[in-house]
């Protein structure tokens, strides 16, 4: 079964590199706070989008595997 865990511990290395938690202390989940998101580098953004929609491939996966389709599809 796919795993996030490499796009996960790619996110976790660059908010650590990130202003919002090296140089502002602030801990990664006030930084995934909208109101900070100008403190985290287009980088972080973008591989934060890409480890949401890996979670959302899964869920997706599973739904298939039990059988339940989604509501959009007829």
């Amino acid at each position: 079964m796919p795993s996030c865990s490499q796009v996960r511990e790619e996110l976790v290395q660059c908010m650590q590199k990130s202003p919002c938690m090296e140089k502002y202390g602030y801990p990664i989940k006030k930084c995934f706070e909208k109101e900070y998101q100008i403190y985290v580098p287009e980088e972080c953004q973008a591989i934060r989008k890409a480890y949401s929609s890996c979670k959302r491939t899964l869920i997706n996966m599973r739904y298939r595997f039990r059988g339940v389709t989604s509501s959009n599809s007829e």
